[in-house]
């Protein structure tokens, strides 16, 4: 045979091998390891592979993944503490083969494939558990466990480590996932242990009643103290708000008045400023009213002495013609009862105009002194000093006018005197007509009624306008002629005036006229 023959052969021989090597060649893996027995011994595979030829070797595989597994022990399994109470826990133990042949093949040999069942091997080591949570239990009060649960897994896992080693295992952690005292329901009276829990228990409970009470009494109180402390809080919070208020109104008011009074004050003075002004207005108004007044008051003065002046001129003109006229008259006897007459009843009018023109100029210049001491508040002294003067003046020249004036009066009186004294018998008669004249000026004035507006009446004897006698009849007195002129003079005046004037006569000098005020 050839070489070639040789190497075909040798080919397909690696080949055969080659696929045997494939199908009887198991691995290893981080979850399971390989322990494998027969032929050539037990070799343990935790991180590579072996050849297992069928009936010439045995496998077995062990879960090197970590495995949970739950306890839990209530009511009259619950645990016992070192104080006879009875504790409902639950808690989680998470174990795992130890990754080390020997430990592999204990747990292959004690366990085989509960390894892989978490239900099965925790049967079968539940025992285990429940006697270390016990054991450690028993050493530890019921506070202390609920106080040191760090302390009571650590020594759970202390308890339990050495038994699982046993079986290959490890215990990777202990969790305490439930811890709660056993309720009074669950617990059997009659039990030594429970009884003894159970009295402890109650005296737990009735202490914790009684502080829970005194907690809830000085809780109580605390809170009614607190709620004091908050509304007297809460009130002084009020208070100083309502006086913080009260002070803000205060200084808000206070503020208002100080603008009002202000306010008031300029107003004031705005009213005091115009009303200096108005009264300055006033002054100056009042001063050239005064001054006006003066100057008016001057003239009149001025005017009123030369009317006065005039007036007493003319008075001494009339005293003067009634003296020539009363000698004249003197000198005839047989009228000189008449003129007599007429001359008294001239006086008479003369003297009632006289008496009514002082009288209207004394109520003139009283009314015009009280206008003007009225307006005049403030009249300066030179116009009072030109004033007095003035009335002096005045004064003097009407004691002069009277002094006059009394003088002609005398000397009228002395003629009518010396008159009567070589009057005769028909001036006797005269006077007994005396009584007549004195209800003349009644009668007259019922009878000249056209007249009423007549200033003055002027006797006067015009021939031909008087009535004539008839021949044979009686003449009459010189007083019938009088009267009757007299009566004939105010009833035919108005129409002498209007003749006048149609002839162009002035007849109005005839009658005596009162000054006019000019």
């Amino acid at each position: 045979m050839s070489a070639l023959g040789w190497i075909i052969i040798l080919l397909i021989l690696a080949a055969i091998l080659i696929v045997l090597a494939a199908l009887f060649y198991q691995r290893a893996t981080n979850e399971v390891s390989l322990v494998r027995t027969g032929i050539g011994g037990r070799k343990v595979v935790i991180d590579g592979g072996t050849l297992a030829i069928p009936y010439f070797h045995e496998v077995g595989r062990v879960n090197m993944q970590t495995i949970r597994m739950d306890v839990t022990r209530t009511g009259d399994s619950a645990l016992i503490t070192k104080d006879r109470m009875r504790i409902d826990v639950g808690a989680e133990f998470y174990t795992s083969v130890v990754p080390e042949k020997a430990a592999v093949v204990r747990a292959s040999q004690t366990l085989g494939r509960r390894t892989f069942q978490a239900d099965q091997l925790k049967s079968l080591v539940d025992g285990m558990m429940v006697d270390a949570l016990r054991a450690v239990a028993a050493q530890m009060t019921m506070d202390e466990l609920h106080e040191n649960r760090g302390e009571f897994v650590r020594q759970v896992h202390e308890a339990l480590s050495g038994t699982l080693s046993k079986y290959g295992l490890q215990l990777d952690s202990v969790s305490l996932t439930s811890f709660d005292q056993t309720p009074f329901s669950a617990l059997d009276e009659n039990n030594a242990f429970n009884a003894v829990g159970m009295r402890k228990l109650a005296e737990v409970i009735a202490k914790s009643k009684k502080e829970r009470a005194e907690i809830e009494g000085e809780s109580q109180v605390s809170v009614r103290r607190a709620e004091v402390d908050s509304n007297r809080r809460k009130l002084e919070i009020e208070l100083e708000q309502r006086r913080a208020e009260i002070q803000q109104t205060q200084e808000i008011e206070l503020l208002l008045a100080q603008q009002l009074t202000e306010v008031a004050r300029r107003k004031a003075e705005a009213e005091t400023a115009a009303a200096e002004a108005r009264i300055g207005m006033e002054r100056a108004i009042q001063s050239a009213s005064i001054a006006r007044e003066q100057i008016i008051r001057e003239a009149e003065i001025n005017q009123a002495r030369a009317l006065e002046i005039a007036e007493q001129d003319r008075s001494i003109l009339i005293s003067a013609k009634s003296q020539e006229e009363s000698q004249a008259k003197a000198e005839a006897a047989d009228a000189r009862a008449a003129v007599i007459t007429a001359e008294e009843n001239l006086l008479t009018v003369r003297q009632v105009a006289e008496a009514e023109r002082r009288k209207r100029l004394a109520r003139l210049a009283a009314e015009q002194d009280a206008e003007a001491q009225a307006t005049r508040v403030r009249i300066t002294s030179e116009s009072d000093q030109i004033a007095a003067k003035t009335r002096g003046l005045i004064r003097r020249e009407e004691a002069d006018t009277l002094r006059i004036q009394k003088k002609a009066e005398a000397d009228g009186e002395a003629a009518r005197i010396e008159a009567e004294n070589t009057r005769s018998p028909e001036l006797a008669a005269m006077e007994m007509e005396k009584a007549r004249l004195a209800a003349l000026p009644a009668i007259i004035g019922e009878m000249v009624k056209p007249a009423e507006k007549i200033k003055g009446i002027s006797i006067n004897h015009i021939t031909g306008l008087s009535r004539s006698g008839e021949p044979g009849e009686r003449m009459p007195s010189p007083v019938d002629q009088t009267i009757s002129s007299i009566l004939d003079m105010a009833v035919t005046l108005p129409t002498m005036k209007k003749l006048g004037d149609a002839l162009g006569m002035n007849l109005e000098n005839l009658v005596p006229e009162e000054p006019r005020k000019s």
